[in-house]
Parts: C-alpha cells; sequence; structure tokens
C-alpha cells in the first residue's frame, strides 16, 4: 500500500506538470496564429495635393513604431476640369485624384480615383489594401476667373474589400 502511494505522490504532480506544459504550448500556437493573421481595419484620410501619409495601421506585425514598416500614400495630383462657373463649356468636365501608393520595400504603384470621370472607379485595391474616395472640399466648383482652390480630398483604407 505504501507502494502505491508513493507512485501516486510522483505520478500526480508529474501529471500536472504535463497538463500545464501542453497548456502552454497550446496558448503559445493560438498566440501566433493570431499574430500572424493581420486584422481588419479601415482608416479615413484627408490629403492635400503633395501631402502623403503613412497607413500605419498595415504595420508589419513585430515591427516597433507606428509607421514603420507601413506603406506610404501620397495625393500626387488634382486634376480638375470641370467647366468653371461663369464660363461656357462645350462639355462638363470631371474632377479625378492621382494616387502613389510606396510599398515598405519601395516599389510604388500609381492610381486615379474619381466618382465622375468616364472609366474610373470611386475605390481601388492595392497591394492587398482597398482605396475608397469619400469626399472632397470644397465641392463646389471655382468660378471663371478664380485660382483653383488647395482642395482636400478624404480617402478610406481598409485592408478588406469595400462594400
Amino acid at each position: 500500500m505504501k507502494s502505491t502511494l508513493s507512485r501516486q505522490l510522483i505520478i500526480l504532480p508529474l501529471l500536472v506538470a504535463m497538463l500545464a506544459l501542453l497548456h502552454a504550448c497550446g496558448c503559445a500556437s493560438a498566440i501566433n496564429r493570431a499574430a500572424a493573421t493581420p486584422q481588419a481595419f479601415s482608416q479615413t484620410y484627408v490629403l492635400t495635393q503633395g501631402a502623403s501619409v503613412a497607413i500605419a495601421p498595415a504595420a508589419a506585425p513585430g515591427v516597433s513604431g507606428a509607421t514603420a514598416g507601413a506603406p506610404s500614400l501620397k495625393l500626387e495630383r488634382v486634376n480638375d476640369s470641370r467647366c468653371r462657373t461663369g464660363a461656357v463649356c462645350v462639355w462638363a468636365g470631371y474632377i479625378s485624384y492621382s494616387f502613389a501608393l510606396t510599398a515598405p520595400d519601395g516599389t510604388t504603384s500609381n492610381f486615379v480615383l474619381s466618382d465622375s470621370m468616364p472609366n474610373a472607379s470611386a475605390s481601388v485595391t492595392q497591394n492587398g489594401l482597398t482605396f475608397t474616395l469619400t469626399g472632397v472640399e470644397p465641392q463646389a466648383v471655382p468660378a471663371k476667373n478664380e485660382a483653383a482652390p488647395d482642395y482636400r480630398v478624404s480617402l478610406r483604407v481598409s485592408n478588406a474589400p469595400s462594400s
């Protein structure tokens, strides 16, 4: 009986230690899977012509710093060919926005967003990110003799397809 009791006193702590070890391995594996899976995000940015912004939520997991390893987006140009207020025009024209997306490795891709230009779209997906035009200020067409305004373009950036 003493030998059975002594075996139980030895085996029971070993069994508890093994269960704790298995639990710890399972938790570490779940944490690694969660870190490898990018979290969904959606962020709205407002840019003026020539301005750029780091898309911080898209930073690589495990990289310290809010913008380290993040792609950057630049509003290269606003093309406003709309008929100016007070002018006589043959066509209404359109407004479009040219962007440059620079990946963390330095490669750059360009795209155009517009909700009024023929064959253009207000949303595009580049490098796993979806860019959706959400607005522009000022919305009014400038007068015939007025200088072009400093446009502020709003767009939503997400890592999920736009809906």
